[in-house]
């Protein structure tokens, strides 16, 4: 077996094509658009490289010529942790693990050398709510920008010496027919007696002019503490850019305290059941396949970005008065066009958002793994540290 380092556009391509080889049988699979991969390894598409990151990737192939696997490697220049670890990604390999332990070495010898103490994987090398995590149980179809992967991927990590650094759950549930918890209808029905607090959806002028504002404030106040980083208005202004040509405004709901925003959860329509049939490929081809799937079999499916109180509103009940408004308003209704929700994936280590998924009696959908290798095997192994 030879190992290529990805230095050509014919190495570039190769990289994406092994993954529909490996996959051209398995139904629940679908091939992520090419770009948002390959996007990732440039630094005129990501500014990580700008601000000190690096990437390498690698392809593994046979006797033969023919190509068995591939892996990333990353060093993240915003992770902040008690050692410097690095990231694995993009892995995928042939049932095999003499092959897929030749991919984890030869990605473990570069960080070592650039100076890591550990890796993480399979992870992304950007923001967490992208291809982040090994999927260990509910094999259903992916969710936009989330990893579909082989049972078999299991073993070679556990095998190698990986352990488990948290456990991540998407929770799902039905959008109509379903019965809240009888302590969060308490909670949202106290709370909407109080004429200060306002829940509604932005749409027209407000959603484009006020609606990056809004989630500024309250991500800021809600987040930035654990994730590490805040988020500009402008940075907030182009998250909400992006997501203009799928964004429904029926999706995306704020609360509000003396005009003041305090609450969000921001919705999308689950949009992998429209690039499933683009087959990776945003050309004019596949933007006109997009354009008639969005318009006459839209999805049924919604898919749960970002929800978020400011502290000093949180366990009040802002949380539970906001999902039975929004309930009235929209979901309960037959022609609210979608059915079921995906709440996009919720570690472990954060038990206070997943008992807000147990009180909206949502269940545990799929599970995904993030890893975590420390190179020094005798070292103490510590799991994510848990939110307060």
């Amino acid at each position: 077996m030879t190992i290529l380092e990805v230095t050509t556009s014919v190495h570039e391509k190769e990289f994406l094509d092994m993954a529909v080889r490996l996959y051209k049988n398995e139904k629940n699979w679908i091939r992520p658009l090419d770009k948002d991969i390959e996007g990732l390894f440039h630094p005129e598409t990501n500014k990580l490289f700008k601000l000190g990151g690096s990437a390498k990737r690698w392809l593994l192939q046979d006797e033969k010529g023919k190509t068995i696997g591939r892996i990333a490697a990353f060093i993240h220049p915003k992770w902040k942790e008690k050692q410097p670890t690095g990231g694995i990604g993009f892995f995928e390999c042939i049932h095999d693990q003499e092959a897929a332990f030749l991919l984890f070495d030869t990605a473990k010898r570069w960080l070592e050398q650039e100076g890591m103490e550990a890796m993480d994987g399979p992870v992304n090398f950007g923001e967490r709510d992208k291809w982040w995590g090994l999927l260990v149980e509910g094999f259903s179809p992916p969710n936009y920008n989330m990893p579909w992967n082989f049972a078999y991927y299991k073993e070679f990590f556990e095998a190698y010496g990986f352990q488990i650094y948290f456990k991540q759950y998407t929770y799902a549930r039905s959008v109509q027919g379903v019965n809240f918890d009888p302590k969060l209808v308490e909670r949202g029905k106290r709370l909407l007696k109080n004429p200060d607090f306002q829940f509604r959806h932005i749409q027209g002028k407000e959603l484009k002019e006020k609606a990056p504002q809004y989630f500024m404030v309250v991500y800021n106040k809600a987040w930035a503490r654990h994730l590490g980083k805040s988020l500009t208005l402008r940075e907030t202004q182009v998250i909400f850019s992006k997501m203009k040509p799928i964004m429904d405004p029926r999706l995306i709901y704020f609360g509000f305290y003396k005009n003041e925003p305090v609450s969000f959860f921001i919705n999308i329509p689950e949009i992998n059941q429209i690039f499933k049939y683009v087959n990776g490929k945003l050309d004019l081809i596949g933007k006109l396949k997009f354009l008639w799937h969005k318009t006459f079999n839209p999805p049924n499916k919604m898919l749960g970005l970002v929800f978020g109180v400011v502290p000093e509103f949180q366990g009040k009940g802002v949380d539970s008065a906001m999902v039975m408004c929004y309930n009235e308003t929209f979901a309960k209704h037959d022609s609210f066009p979608y059915k079921t929700i995906e709440m996009n994936w919720i570690g472990d280590f954060n038990p206070k958002m997943m008992r807000v998924c147990e009180q909206l009696n949502a269940e545990i959908f799929k599970t995904h793994h993030t890893y975590r290798y420390l190179f020094d095997r005798t070292k103490p192994f510590e799991r994510h540290p848990i939110f307060d």
